[in-house]
């Protein structure tokens, strides 16, 4: 601040230099409120400006870490079979059937609005054939009215035991057009990978979002505004905080589950999803270590967070 002054200073110091007295001071006080204006005022409100922006954005970045937090651990529904409906108007709903592991089953399209008969009939259809116990309806256009008209159906047919549950679709499409869902379902479109992701939102919330970008599943608003680089960090820190807190069934997680494990990259959790596919179930801990390129220290690292289920110990 006082280099500031002294540059407005300079600027009137040549003609201090030929006044004296009264001129003086005058001109020293106008270097001064020159300065002020031109130099110090602003660079103290900048100043200012940049410390209540990082107040906030710290703020912000706690707020949609919780948000994520409370995403990520939400209850999840378990081992259930699990009817999907990612509702539409124009294009229809698309309708996927799941099994009590998140197996895929099969699909359909149905058109409540436009053929509300047809759209009743297979409902009924698929309900008698494969009995779900929930029917997960995605919330996005036309949610309200399909989850609507599926209680209808329900009470309808008298099936009471059958619970209805709207689930965000926040992500779902990053989900259906990434790499990921095109190498879990390559004979399907993203609209039945869209379908697929709501119901195992609904079976366990963890597993599934973990999968999306956490930018992506709707933990807050103005998240462009941020710094980019300090909320993916926060961001990633949750999603691994929590993983790690509930743990990981090895048998059953999904490399890029996995991947979130302490000690664990993604080169270790596909080689671990391999081993998996080519020996069958894990069913000691110690069996961890004949991974590939999982050494000692990683397997130190990350046993206490994989569980299996199966094991005799």
């Amino acid at each position: 601040l006082y280099t500031d002054i002294a540059c407005g200073v300079n600027a009137g110091i040549t003609s201090i230099f030929v006044l004296s007295g009264e001129g003086k001071m005058e001109e020293l006080r106008l270097a001064a409120a020159d300065a002020y204006k031109r130099l110090v005022s602003p660079a103290c409100e900048l100043d200012v400006t940049m410390e209540k922006k990082q107040e906030s954005d710290r703020a912000a970045v706690e707020v949609f870490a919780e948000n994520l937090r409370n995403l990520l651990l939400a209850s999840p529904l378990g081992e259930k079979r699990v009817l999907a409906i990612d509702p539409g108007i124009r294009t229809g709903c698309k309708v996927a059937m799941l099994d009590a592991t998140g197996k895929f089953l099969g699909n359909t399209v149905i058109y409540p609005m436009q053929k509300p008969d047809e759209s009743r009939e297979i409902i009924a259809k698929i309900v008698v054939k494969y009995k779900p116990e929930a029917i997960a309806i995605g919330n996005g256009t036309a949610g309200r009215e399909t989850e609507a008209f599926v209680r209808t159906t329900l009470k309808t047919m008298n099936e009471k035991d059958i619970i209805v549950v709207s689930v965000s679709e926040s992500g779902a499409s990053v989900y259906s057009a990434s790499e990921l869902g095109a190498k879990e379902f390559p004979d399907y479109d993203v609209s039945i990978r869209s379908a697929v992701s709501i119901a195992r939102r609904l079976q366990d919330p963890l597993a599934e979002l973990v999968k999306i970008d956490p930018k992506s599943i709707g933990v807050g608003q103005y998240q462009h505004d941020m710094k980019q680089t300090r909320l993916d960090g926060a961001l990633k820190g949750v999603v691994e905080d929590c993983v790690n807190a509930v743990g990981v069934d090895i048998n059953t997680a999904s490399y890029s589950l996995l991947s979130y494990i302490s000690g664990i990259n993604m080169t270790c959790a596909k080689n671990i999803v391999k081993y998996r596919e080519e020996n069958g179930e894990f069913v000691t801990r110690a069996q961890i270590l004949k991974v590939p390129r999982l050494g000692a220290k990683a397997f130190e690292q990350c046993a206490g967070f994989l569980r299996v289920p199966n094991s005799k110990e």
